[in-house]
């Protein structure tokens, strides 16, 4: 009696063992959701002073040269770029069966489905920000004559230094009214001659005036809204450091508010609820219009509006679209999972 028993609990267990291993006839994706990409560009400023900064008002009539180097930091501008997640609580498996006439189902890299029996859109890659090359400054010491190099005083170079500008500037007016002493054969040897005068007055202000450095960077923040917010904390930024932690008061706050049109009619039960006789389970999303809005403390700097397929509702496709006479094309869209285009054909 034992070991009928086990017999029979040893065929059950093998039963189920092949029962979990057959494999699914079906495709499993996802429907996606929108996630909002911040691209904000920071220029960053760093101000050296000049060797003789201090002369500057005495000798080149300048009295707003700083005497102490800084960094300051502004946001040049912010874009917002809408961009597909896959929404795990959308995850689906369409059944390929030989009663309905699906050939292909094209989905991304990450399992969002694109499109039914044809191929779905590509999204454009985000270009990659690229910084400009620094530019290189001339070096003011290459264009001092013998008299600036060995004075014997920082003042006394400060002075020789200014003279020299003021000699240059006046080379450059004489050579502009023809009366310089040696004057061009032709426009494009005078064009030479000007540019090599004014190359040289620009290394030799740069120790009055300091030289400054732009760089621009750029910074990227990637939100997925869930359900609306009112002011949500998003960012710190400071003139003098840049970007801060959340926590760091030293940053003025930037807060994002989220705002749902309420263009869908939602469903009392839920579309993964309803069961149809012949579900083979397709479904798509129908978005809502959300409205980003971007502040600065309470004031609003910039305002965003894209449909997000986690707002609005979903809808599960009848299997009718794909029966044995007539066949269906379905291009959904990759950002928010709704319908782009569907077409009917008939089948022979």
């Amino acid at each position: 009696m034992i070991k009928k028993i086990f017999f029979t609990l040893a065929f059950l267990n093998l039963m189920l063992s092949a029962q979990a291993q057959e494999p699914v006839m079906g495709t499993t994706y996802y429907l996606p959701k929108t996630a909002l990409r911040f691209s904000v560009l920071i220029e960053k400023t760093e101000y050296t002073p000049g060797q003789f900064a201090a002369y500057a008002e005495r000798y080149m009539k300048k009295n707003n040269v700083g005497l102490e180097p800084s960094v300051t930091y502004r946001i040049t501008s912010i874009n917002m770029t809408p961009v597909a997640v896959p929404d795990t609580s959308k995850q689906f498996t369409l059944q390929l069966d030989k009663k309905y006439s699906i050939r292909e189902v094209d989905r991304d890299a990450s399992g969002i489905l694109l499109a039914i029996n044809t191929k779905g859109n590509k999204i454009e890659e985000i270009p990659t920000f690229k910084a400009a090359k620094r530019i290189v400054l001339p070096n003011p010491n290459a264009y001092m004559n013998e008299d600036i190099l060995s004075a014997g005083s920082t003042a006394k170079m400060a002075e020789l230094c200014a003279q020299e500008i003021y000699d240059i500037r006046d080379s450059r007016s004489q050579l502009s009214r023809g009366q310089a002493e040696f004057m061009p054969k032709d426009g494009a040897q005078l064009k030479i001659m000007m540019d090599n005068l004014d190359t040289q007055e620009r290394a030799l202000m740069q120790v009055f005036e300091g030289t400054t450095y732009k760089d621009t960077l750029e910074k990227v923040f990637t939100f997925v809204p869930t359900q609306p917010v009112n002011k949500q904390l998003f960012f710190r930024f400071s003139r003098k450091l840049g970007l801060t932690d959340t926590d760091d008061l030293a940053g003025i706050p930037y807060y994002i508010s989220i705002e749902k049109e309420n263009n869908v009619t939602e469903d009392v039960a839920p579309a993964k609820e309803k069961k149809e006789k012949d579900d083979l389970g397709l479904y798509v999303n129908i978005p809502d219009k959300i409205t980003i809005t971007l502040f600065q403390q309470e004031q609003p700097v910039k305002t965003f509006s894209t449909l997000a397929g986690q707002f609005g509702k979903m809808e599960a496709l009848s299997a009718d679209l794909f029966g044995k006479k007539q066949t269906s094309h379905i291009l959904l869209n990759p950002i928010s999972g709704s319908i782009e285009k569907i077409e009917s054909e008939t089948l022979k």
